[in-house]
C-alpha cells in the first residue's frame, strides 16, 4: 500500500482567494464587473499587449482567434503533431483544413519543415504550441510568417510567464490563446483569454464575444473566476521558479538515466508539466503509481492519429510519443516529496535493470 499521495497538479487557494469570493456572494454582481475587468488588464500588461479579452476556455480562445484571423472553409492552418486535441479541434470547429507537422527536440514546432509546409501550402495561419511550459521558437516562426505571409497564433495554454529572448508567451504572435484550466499554472477551474497587440484583431474578436451587429457567442468567465485568476497571477512568478527549482534538481538526480527536459538556448521554461523519456516508461509508471507518485503520459496520441488530417513526416513525434511521461513538478510539492519521488524513480529504475 502506498505510503504517501503526490498529485501531478495540485491547484490550492487560501484565504485572499475565500475573501474575494465571500465578497463577490455579498455583492450580488456575478458576472461582467470589476474582478474581470482587472484580470484582463493585469494580465494584458503581465504578457507585454494591449488587449485581453477572457472567454469561458483555452479551446474557445483557440477557436476565436482563429475566426478573427479570418480562417474559414478551407483554409490551411499548421499545427504540430504533439499537443492537447483542442489544437487541432479548434481549426476543425473553425472550418479550416489542419495540416499536422513534426516537433523538435524542446517538443515545439519543426521550423525547418514549417518552412517547406509554407513554400507547398501557403497556410493562412500557424499554430504554434509552448508544450509542457516550454516555447517555441518564435523568432524563427516570426521571420517564417513574414517571408510568407501567414498569420501566427501562439498555443500558450501551458506556458504563462514563460519567455524566450526576454519576451514573454503569448507576446510574439499576431495573437494568442491561453487557458485557465485548474491544471495549469494559473488555475481559475476553468477559463481562458485571446491576447494581441493589434486593434485590427481585437476588433474582430469583439465580433465574436460581444452581441451586436455580428452573431456571438456568450463566452463570458464570472468574476469568481476572474478573482481567483487575478489572485493566482499575483504569484505566478514566484510559483514559476518554484517548479524551476524542483525540475533543476531532478535534472541533476535524472538526466544519466533519462532524457531529461532541454532548455531552449535564452529561454525560460516554466514547466507546467516535467516530461521526461524512457523505452520503459509504462513500467516506470506503474511502479510509479505502486508508491502512490501520479505519473502520467501526455500524451499518448498525435494529433493527426485523432482527427483526419494531413499529417507530413513526424519522426520525432513518434519516437517521442512512445517514451514520453511526465512527474509532479507543481510548485506546492514539499522538499520532502522531491526527494521521495527522487528516490522512488530510481528505486523503480533499479528494479528493472535488475
Amino acid at each position: 500500500m502506498a505510503k504517501k499521495r503526490i498529485r501531478i497538479v495540485e491547484p490550492r487557494f487560501f484565504e485572499e482567494e475565500k475573501k474575494a469570493v465571500i465578497s463577490i456572494l455579498e455583492s450580488h454582481i456575478l458576472t461582467r464587473d470589476g474582478w474581470t475587468e482587472q484580470f484582463q488588464r493585469e494580465f494584458a500588461k503581465y504578457v507585454g499587449v494591449n488587449y485581453c479579452f477572457t472567454v469561458c476556455s483555452g479551446t474557445v480562445a483557440l477557436f476565436i482567434a482563429l475566426k478573427a484571423l479570418g480562417v474559414d472553409k478551407g483554409e490551411t492552418v499548421v499545427v504540430p503533431a504533439m499537443s492537447f486535441m483542442a489544437t487541432v479541434d479548434a481549426v476543425l470547429l473553425a472550418g479550416g483544413t489542419p495540416l499536422v507537422i513534426d516537433i523538435d527536440e524542446y517538443y515545439t514546432m519543426d521550423v525547418n519543415q514549417l518552412e517547406d509546409i509554407a513554400k507547398k501550402y501557403n497556410p493562412r495561419v500557424v499554430i504554434p504550441v509552448h508544450l509542457f511550459g516550454q516555447m517555441a521558437d518564435m523568432e524563427s516562426i516570426m521571420y517564417l510568417s513574414e517571408k510568407y505571409g501567414f498569420f501566427v497564433l501562439e498555443d500558450a495554454a501551458q506556458a504563462h510567464g514563460a519567455e524566450y529572448l526576454g519576451k514573454k508567451a503569448g507576446a510574439w504572435g499576431h495573437v494568442s490563446a491561453f487557458s485557465f484550466y485548474a491544471s495549469k499554472n494559473v488555475p481559475m477551474g476553468e477559463g481562458g483569454a485571446i491576447l494581441t497587440d493589434s486593434e485590427e484583431v481585437a476588433s474582430n474578436i469583439k465580433k465574436w464575444i460581444d452581441f451586436g451587429t455580428h452573431p456571438a457567442f456568450n463566452v463570458r468567465i464570472t468574476e469568481f473566476q476572474a478573482a481567483i485568476g487575478s489572485i493566482q497571477l499575483k504569484y505566478l512568478d514566484e510559483r514559476n521558479e518554484r517548479r524551476r527549482k524542483i525540475a533543476g534538481i531532478y535534472k541533476d538526480r535524472f538526466s544519466e538515466i533519462f532524457e531529461v527536459p532541454k532548455e531552449r538556448e535564452n529561454s525560460k521554461h516554466v514547466y507546467h508539466l516535467f516530461t521526461m523519456r524512457h523505452p520503459l516508461r509504462d513500467a516506470i509508471i506503474e511502479g510509479l503509481k505502486e508508491k502512490g507518485i501520479d505519473a502520467r503520459i501526455y500524451y499518448p496520441y498525435l494529433l493527426n492519429e485523432i482527427r483526419e488530417c494531413e499529417a507530413f513526416s513526424l519522426e520525432s513525434a513518434y519516437k517521442y510519443r512512445e517514451e514520453v511521461f511526465s512527474i509532479p513538478v507543481h510548485p506546492f510539492l514539499s522538499d520532502e516529496d522531491v526527494a521521495y519521488i527522487v528516490d522512488s524513480m530510481l528505486e523503480v529504475v533499479s528494479t528493472l535493470k535488475a
